[in-house]
């Protein structure tokens, strides 16, 4: 098993090597070769599409030069084609008959092959061409024709006959223009009495001007109009449209068909056909014949049409190919078409490849927009938050004072009652006088005034009577929660700013889907896959450091809220117990040694100072109210945390459209590489 995968491993090895130091030919095919095994890399994630694409490329790089004939619906395409195919084979009409394209290729002799949309083929007889281009006819299932016939001319050159522009059907023009992105010359063909519109000058543009050689333009049904008629057009056109045609020709496509139809040499061949039809027509059914005796009758017919052709004054004929320009057409492409067929056919191609990266670089600009948009949006939104957490910081705080009032009331409310409840009271000390003459001490009773703390009395009026404390001590937690959720909120908001702008992004973006069949479907999906997770590679990062920070300020609040909401009563008892203590040792003192010590009554003021201490009412200024307050500790520390999320957010964006831009770079290089560019 181990010796297995060393084998394999070292096979991997050798064919990426191999792959690697692939030299490809300076010939078209192997231009397309090195293209397509850089846009088919596993980098651009590529699509069937495009693999699809490279192949046809491939294959057309050693059929012959394509030349579509186009030009608006019932222009005479069908019968011009006929005329050069020297046979009326293509069906022809007042209306748009031609549903289908037609590939006129070089072959042995003429033959119809049928090509179905499920990819199924079919031959057929070429007299049956009718019955497969007609849209009149149901030929939905078909999705083009070819045609194959003996001319020398189709080994270098395959015509291409297309429904045609700006038919009544847009399918027809949908599939008229998926030809001319792919041929490599047009010869385009339009009606005398409408050439040179603005229309045309637009289609002209769109098509023609991807082409390295001009185009030839035919102007069609010269017999319908004068001399001077056909001249003032041509002339027109020439001049009007110099940038796309090097010739202009008017012809007649029906006098070109008519007169070369009838010619002796077509019309003997036309014989031959037949006479050959006929023979393998009639072999089957004389499979035992010794002689040809059977097709003597066939043979004899075959000469006599053949002698009365032979003899047949055809010079009306030759008048009206002369007349019809059908032969200045020939002249035409085999003196200038024919001879840069390669060099056409080449340029065409490196056009496609041209446009091929042009289309993956504009789907990658596209993708890159997303990001560049979020990017705009994100740091928008950071700006904003910021702004929301200075505003949040400046905002006037009065209900902060009020609460802070509020305490210093209630504790002055609490100093004042336990000052009034110190009472008074008259007591007696014992003290003893010197010795007498006898030796005896005389001992004397003094009264003083003395004092105690009367505790009950207190909290029997702050706590128990009517709650009154209680009630105010409610009032103000009420106003600390406010305070508390007017926060929370203000945070909540500030991440709010940042939800409403990336979300209306999504939205933008969560349905984006490739404009250009050939782009990368992954890449799309990649694409959509990260804008519908904008939530947990964005959003979620704001949201957590907003609920963190909402969390840090409840923590402090709750601190602060306990330390009155259920220490108040334990607190003001034990401000009254220190002071009880305080005046007993006093008193204690003062009794022991009224010469050195006296009786110290606390006032209102000290009280007030020791509930204060007590009850840590400079943390809750400083909570509240201070430099350093809760508002300032919190914003910090959410300014802090959206410094440090923005760094890493924008970090990750850059990370995710770097590599878009690296592709759509590549790609320009690619592009670049490729000859036959602007």
């Amino acid at each position: 098993m181990s010796f297995e995968l060393l084998h394999n491993f070292v096979t991997a090895i050798d064919k990426k090597q191999q792959q690697e130091a692939e030299v490809f030919d300076k010939t078209i095919k192997g231009t397309i070769k090195s293209i397509q095994k850089e846009l088919l890399s596993d980098k651009f994630l590529p699509s069937l599409q495009l693999k699809r694409l490279f192949e046809k490329l491939l294959r057309r790089a050693d059929y012959p030069m394509e030349v579509a004939i186009t030009g608006q619906f019932s222009s005479g395409k069908s019968t011009f084609l006929n005329a050069l195919l020297q046979k009326d084979i293509l069906p022809t009409g007042i209306t748009p008959v031609t549903s289908k394209v037609n590939f006129i290729n070089y072959g042995p002799k003429y033959k119809l092959k049928v090509t179905y949309l499920s990819g199924h083929e079919a031959f057929h007889p070429i007299e049956d061409i009718s019955h497969f281009t007609d849209q009149r006819q149901s030929i939905s299932e078909i999705k083009y024709l070819t045609l194959y016939a003996p001319m020398d001319i189709l080994k270098d050159i395959s015509f291409v006959d297309t429904p045609g522009l700006n038919s009544l059907s847009d399918a027809d023009t949908t599939t008229t223009q998926k030809v001319l992105r792919d041929v490599d010359g047009i010869i385009w063909l339009t009606l005398i009495d409408n050439a040179g519109k603005e229309s045309e000058a637009q289609t002209l543009k769109h098509y023609l001007s991807n082409f390295k050689s001009k185009s030839l333009c035919l102007l069609n049904q010269k017999d319908k109009f004068s001399p001077e008629q056909v001249q003032t057009s041509s002339d027109y056109v020439a001049q009007s449209f110099s940038d796309y045609f090097t010739q202009v020709i008017p012809i007649s496509a029906k006098q070109a068909l008519e007169s070369r139809q009838y010619q002796k040499e077509i019309l003997i061949s036309d014989e031959i056909q037949g006479l050959i039809s006929s023979f393998k027509k009639a072999l089957p059914n004389h499979h035992e014949a010794k002689s040809l005796e059977f097709f003597k009758r066939d043979f004899e017919h075959f000469q006599k049409n053949v002698q009365t052709i032979q003899v047949r004054d055809t010079r009306s004929d030759l008048q009206a190919q002369e007349d019809s320009n059908i032969l200045e057409v020939i002249d035409f492409i085999e003196d200038v078409i024919r001879p840069k067929a390669l060099e056409s056919k080449v340029y065409s191609i490196q056009q496609e490849l041209h446009s091929i990266c042009d289309i993956l670089t504009k789907e990658y600009e596209t993708i890159m927009a997303v990001y560049e948009t979020l990017d705009e949006i994100h740091q928008s939104a950071v700006i904003e938050m910021r702004m929301s957490l200075e505003t949040l910081l400046q905002a006037d705080r009065g209900e902060f004072f009020l609460v802070q009032e509020a305490m210093q009331l209630l504790l002055t409310e609490i100093a004042h009652e336990i000052f009034i409840n110190i009472k008074s009271q008259r007591k007696k000390r014992y003290s003893q006088s010197e010795k007498n003459l006898f030796g005896k001490q005389k001992t004397t009773a003094v009264e003083y005034e003395s004092y105690s703390v009367d505790s009950d009395t207190i909290l029997k009026q702050l706590f128990y009577d009517d709650q009154y404390i209680d009630k105010k001590i409610i009032r103000t937690m009420k106003q600390l929660q406010t305070i508390e959720d007017e926060t929370t909120q203000s945070l909540r908001r500030v991440f709010l700013t940042a939800k409403a702008s990336i979300e209306q992004w999504r939205k933008t973006y969560e349905y984006l889907s490739k404009q250009r069949e050939i782009a990368s479907d992954l890449e799309f999906a990649n694409t959509r896959n990260f804008v519908a997770r904008v939530y947990e590679n964005f959003l979620s990062f704001y949201h957590a450091s907003s609920e963190d920070s909402i969390a840090v300020m409840k923590k402090n609040f709750s601190f602060l809220k306990g330390a009155f909401s259920f220490n108040y009563r334990q607190v003001t008892s034990a401000t009254i117990a220190f002071f009880e203590a305080k005046l007993q040792k006093s008193i204690h003192s003062y009794e022991k040694d009224p010469s050195q010590f006296s009786i110290s009554l606390p006032t209102e003021d000290e009280i007030l100072e020791k509930l204060k201490e007590d009850f840590s009412i400079q943390k809750l200024e400083t909570f509240l109210t201070s430099n350093r307050s809760y508002m300032h500790n919190i914003i910090n520390y959410a300014k802090s945390e959206l410094d440090f999320i923005v760094a890493g957010r924008t970090k990750f964006l850059k990370a995710q459209a770097k590599e878009i831009e690296d592709k759509k770079e590549a790609l320009l290089k690619i592009k670049a590489s490729i000859e036959g560019g602007d």
